[in-house]
């Protein structure tokens, strides 16, 4: 478990950047040690906003797009191609416009794939996919991701695991069906907090004054089943990237002089 290490920017816009900027760093980094590198990728607002920012920098070319394996942290259970499946808002903001190997972008399955409506079929299925790209090195049922991103919900919600529900309670798989969230769609497929916490860095964004009392909160000593961002960690570093709304309710002492 790694400390939760704070950087706070001016604006959504210029936390992007930033973290678009981070990424291209950590991505170089990993393919120059092995030869490729691993992410996972976050839906909403700021998800998508650090990937259009992403599609916008010159530096996106250091990347070799052909070695990049990308895997998502959760999906709205939707047919393939519905406008709020995650998925479909990367392809938009970036995957269309960069050369990836198409058999490296695992995305969830959609509700009118081989599992039809039944979304923990789904989840099971990415779960064995997982599984099979993961290798001794690994240690476990999920690769050694080098850098998961998350989105923090106002209510502390990561991925599709909403505070007190099921999901945010598994221990031991690694992808679940999230039934009856409390926002919609209310069916929707998710990592774990186990699966999530085999990555080397988790990345939580947060920008808004919406998501300064889930940040407060989060950041404060509270449990994961209450505050599910609370139980999401890297392994080696766990990374939060906020704006300055965001950041509003807690204690400048949490973050350093640096961040900007």
């Amino acid at each position: 478990m790694s400390a939760p290490q704070l950087v706070v920017h001016r604006d959504k816009e210029l936390m992007a950047q930033a973290a678009a900027a981070r990424l291209i760093t950590r991505i170089v980094d990993a393919q120059a040690a092995r030869g490729y590198a691993s992410v996972v990728l976050t839906g909403g607002r700021n998800g998508n906003g650090l990937l259009a920012a992403l599609a916008e920098a010159p530096a996106r070319d250091a990347i070799d797009w052909s070695r990049l394996d990308l895997w998502w942290g959760d999906e709205r259970f939707l047919p393939e191609g519905d406008p709020e499946r995650n998925v479909t808002q990367a392809r938009a903001a970036l995957l269309d416009s960069v050369p990836l190997t198409p058999s490296r972008v695992h995305a969830m399955p959609a509700s009118d794939g081989p599992y039809g409506s039944d979304a923990d079929a789904a989840a099971a299925s990415y779960a064995a996919e997982l599984a099979a790209a993961a290798g001794p090195e690994d240690h476990g049922p999920v690769p050694t991701f080098d850098v998961l991103m998350l989105g923090v919900g106002p209510d502390t919600h990561v991925a599709s695991l909403f505070p007190e529900l099921p999901a945010v309670r598994e221990t031991e798989r690694t992808v679940v069906g999230v039934h009856g969230a409390p926002k919609p769609p209310p069916t929707r497929v998710s990592l774990t907090l186990p699966a999530i916490r085999a990555a080397r860095e988790v990345w939580l964004l947060a920008a808004g004054e919406d998501k300064a009392e889930a940040a407060e909160i989060a950041l404060s000593g509270a449990g994961e089943i209450q505050a599910p961002a609370a139980g999401a960690y890297g392994r080696s570093r766990t990374l939060w990237l906020l704006d300055a709304a965001a950041a509003s309710r807690l204690p400048r002492a949490l973050y350093p002089p640096a961040s900007s």
